[in-house]
């Protein structure tokens, strides 16, 4: 088990629970790679165009990675039989190691461990595995311990949200992150705030929109001004197939759940829930995820962990150290005087 960050809030100490934090649950076994939410991101936030768009040469995924301007990401990930084959025999020992068990385990004289197989499904040639990733929103979370400014903030909703008039663009959140989610709007340079080039909030239709917060950090709000009058992310709503779900914490937690053992029951023993376990480094996250195979493989950290989180037995140390120095240098001083 991770050592729990002690230094930074949890769900008690911040003002809410699982009932009112809200969360994304993201089912790639059903998404299509459509890149409708990456599309309905960036209009409903207004980002700016990522790159030219040229063919990054992974398959059809022409963005390549969250950062500034792309907050959803949809990766097109290819794999052979090969590879299926060992996703799915990897996901059996996770499933013998606690995840969501199979259905039909008798529970007598077996300590409840289903001894039957589940009927795997047919092995294709070859598969995609739709990935549309976003940010995390941890339980804790690293670039809000490390910003200096207090510009970024944990909202009501138990989502962390850059305030954009308040973030100074000193890139402290960017090392912070452990997943690489949050980036500086590129100036091409750094500029003082009253440097940069003013732009306005109204543009014509079917003009180039102005480009807004140049210079300061930047990612996924979970669509924060939609969320203060009811409405549900852009990317959620947009989504065609329901891959991304959004509800509160304990609704999406238990419809993960659910999902990971239907699929289990289909002989899809390679499925298995990212983000869920509040033990792990970040506390948990506000954005579960549902792979095909291991985080690796998705571009995610296997064992990720905010970086503040061993601060409390940094500064023992370093305390203990400057008690040494303290010491050493008086005793310089008393043999010095003899």
């Amino acid at each position: 088990m991770q050592t729990k960050n002690r230094i930074t809030e949890s769900p008690s100490n911040v003002g809410y629970d699982g009932e009112q934090r809200k969360a994304f649950f993201t089912d790639t076994s059903i998404c299509i790679g459509c890149k409708a939410c990456e599309v309905a991101c960036k209009e409903w936030n207004r980002n700016p165009q990522d790159g030219d768009y040229a063919m990054s040469g992974m398959s059809y995924d022409n963005t390549g990675s969250l950062g500034a301007n792309t907050w959803r990401h949809v990766a097109f990930i290819e794999q052979s039989e090969e590879q299926i084959q060992q996703a799915r025999e990897e996901g059996k020992k996770l499933v013998t190691l606690g995840m969501p068990g199979m259905p039909g385990a008798s529970g007598e004289g077996d300590g409840g461990v289903d001894k039957h197989e589940p009927q795997l499904p047919d092995t294709p040639d070859f598969r995609w595995l739709m990935s549309s990733d976003v940010c995390k929103h941890c339980t804790n979370a690293g670039c809000l311990d490390v910003c200096p400014t207090g510009a970024l903030f944990r909202t009501e909703h138990g989502t962390v949200v850059v305030q954009d008039d308040v973030c100074n663009g000193c890139g402290t959140c960017v090392a912070g992150c452990p997943f690489g989610v949050i980036e500086r709007r590129a100036d091409g340079g750094v500029q003082k705030r009253n440097e940069r080039a003013k732009v306005g909030e109204d543009f014509t239709v079917g003009e180039v929109a102005p480009i807004k917060n140049v210079g300061v950090a930047q990612k996924c709000t979970m669509c924060f001004d939609r969320q203060q009058v009811g409405e549900g992310p852009a990317c959620a709503k947009t989504c065609p197939t329901n891959s991304i779900q959004y509800g509160t914490y304990t609704e999406m937690l238990a419809a993960a759940k659910a999902r990971v053992t239907e699929l289990h029951a289909q002989g899809m023993t390679e499925a298995r829930l990212y983000g869920a376990n509040s033990d792990d480094g970040v506390g948990g996250t506000g954005s579960i995820f549902l792979l095909l195979d291991a985080p690796e493989v998705y571009g995610l950290p296997p064992d990720p962990e905010v970086p503040t989180a061993n601060l409390p037995e940094m500064a023992k140390r370093a305390v203990v150290a400057a008690a040494g120095l303290v010491g050493a240098a008086a005793a310089a001083f008393v043999i010095g005087g003899k």
